[in-house]
């Protein structure tokens, strides 16, 4: 085995581990504080992540601060992890995301990604299909892509140390009223990210051939 071969075989086998490793975790070390740079760094990571025409409608609420995190404890039913975590990251959906279409393609051609032309017509067709979008639908695409940003951000914090936990568990009515959030941001999920106290429960997943199938789906599931 030659040495790039070697390296792509531990590269391959460090994925899987962060894959393999990452558990939903309750129980935090409220001692543990992660750095302003190095949770941006986190999310600039995340945002790696495919997002429908590229308009990356994420938007990060990032609470680590103690007096916002005991204001939140009970609007997520008085969960601990928002507590005792670093921070808990609330994801949420920018359902008018097109309007930094002009941005986000001017930047691919400044890149070198793309052609000025190309560009001006991506922009063009891009605000006026997103724009003319039912609510249901936009909200639909930016749930989409925020649940993909989501799984990434988890398995770049694993990749980094650090544990975390979904949370669709949390009055989003009155989270939206508390944090000032306005029309435009739908939320999508909090979470909890930090130093694990104790690690998360070990889960068990349903067979491949119960979830996976080629081609056709059975006639019958049960």
């Amino acid at each position: 085995m030659s040495n790039s071969q070697t390296i792509e075989k531990i590269e391959q086998q460090m994925f899987l581990d962060v894959i393999r490793e990452r558990r939903s975790v309750r129980a935090y070390d409220p001692s543990v504080q992660i750095s302003r740079e190095e949770m941006t760094e986190i999310l600039e990571l995340a945002t790696l992540a495919p997002s429908s025409s590229n308009l990356q409608p994420w938007r990060f609420l990032v609470i680590d601060t103690p007096e916002l995190k005991e204001k939140l404890l009970p609007i997520a039913f008085n969960q601990q992890q928002v507590v005792e975590a670093s921070a808990v990251i609330a994801v949420l959906g920018d359902v008018e995301s097109y309007k930094k279409a002009e941005k986000i393609y001017g930047q691919a051609v400044e890149a070198g990604f793309m052609p000025v032309d190309t560009a001006k017509s991506f922009i063009e067709r891009t605000v006026g299909m997103y724009s003319s979008l039912s609510p249901e639908v936009a909200c639909q695409i930016v749930f989409t892509d925020g649940g993909l940003i989501s799984m990434q951000l988890m398995l770049v914090a694993r990749s980094k140390g650090y544990d975390t936990v979904p949370m669709g568990g949390y009055d989003k009515a009155k989270f939206v009223e508390a944090f000032g959030i306005s029309e435009r941001f739908v939320p999508v999920m909090l979470i909890a990210i930090g130093k694990a106290a104790k690690p998360g429960h070990p889960t068990t997943r349903l067979p491949i051939e119960d979830v996976a199938f080629f081609n056709e789906m059975p006639s019958i599931e049960e």
